[in-house]
């Protein structure tokens, strides 16, 4: 029997709540039994057990049949059902609300650039390849790509939270892969991952890669350089981390200290104590394969 909590199964509900009906809903789990039967196993009269019987029979948990005995005509009862399913209504969650942010690859605030480095925009390299101190050119909030050989890059993300809202989720979507001189489409590289100086997640990137042209890199970037990465998704959640849907670490979204902040810092690094140090490429939203940059989608309720 399938019931759910509306009023029409409230005798169902209402034969069920009794301790007495119970213990004869227990008594007639192995053989149907008569009502005399029934009133001397619970040491109750039989005009009690009649009336539970009734009841249960109302509601469709027991069912009696009437068949010769000692006296005349005795009244049988059994089982009607064997099991009650009560489907509740279906829980309704908070509808969540979020805020979106774009950061460009080139507004980094802070970063340590080991060659291989460089940085070039949607029309030409911004100041010298392998030369660190580029990256202190005022043209590099205009790069449509980042490599360093290890190192890191670090961003001040906006924290758009408001007072009242109960944070549930970031989503930290971004294009990225290793770095090699000119391109290696088998270099794997271990990139860690911080925010607020507490590390995340470390994951890995396959490759730099260049065996097909990414479908934004412009033209006049040659066909052996990198091309394309991969797009990560990295969520913080109320209860771990994760990168693609695969758990990474314990640290929830209530270790990172983002209340009450008006920005939050995101630290991409590459290691050099690293198990695979294959170092960095970023990718901006006229780069790669993916038309986005660096995006941080906030999930309040």
């Amino acid at each position: 029997m399938i019931i759910d909590t509306s009023q029409n199964f409230l005798p169902i509900l209402q034969a069920l709540a009794n301790d007495t009906r119970l213990k004869i809903i227990n008594a007639l789990a192995t053989n149907e039994m008569n009502i005399g039967e029934l009133a001397k196993t619970l040491n109750i009269s039989n005009a009690i057990t009649t009336r539970h019987i009734q009841q249960l029979e109302e509601s469709g948990i027991v069912k009696t049949r009437r068949c010769p005995g000692k006296f005349g005509l005795q009244k049988l009862a059994s089982l009607a059902i064997d099991q009650i399913t009560i489907d509740f209504p279906e829980k309704i969650f908070p509808e969540y609300r979020y805020y979106r942010t774009d950061v460009s690859v080139g507004h980094f605030t802070d970063f340590l650039a080991v060659p291989t480095c460089g940085l070039a925009s949607e029309s030409a390299h911004i100041g010298m390849a392998d030369h660190p101190r580029s990256f202190l050119d005022n043209q590099r909030v205009n790069a449509q790509i980042v490599w360093i050989g290890s190192g890191y890059l670090e961003y001040k993300v906006p924290n758009m939270i408001q007072k009242g809202d109960h944070l549930e989720l970031i989503d930290i979507s971004f294009e990225i892969a290793s770095e090699f001189p000119i391109s290696n489409n088998n270099w794997p590289s271990d990139i860690s991952y911080y925010i607020n100086g507490i590390k995340i997640a470390t994951d890995t990137v396959g490759g730099n890669y260049s065996d097909v042209r990414g479908l934004l890199t412009p033209l006049w970037w040659p066909d052996a350089c990198s091309q394309y990465g991969e797009l990560k998704h990295l969520r913080i959640n109320q209860y771990d981390t994760g990168i693609d849907g695969v758990p990474t670490s314990n640290v929830n979204i209530h270790d990172l200290g983002l209340e009450g902040s008006d920005y939050f810092t995101l630290r991409i690094a590459s290691e050099e104590n690293a198990e695979q140090a294959g170092g960095l490429t970023l990718f901006g939203e006229k780069w790669g394969n993916h038309n986005q940059s660096i995006r941080v989608t906030t999930y309040v309720s």
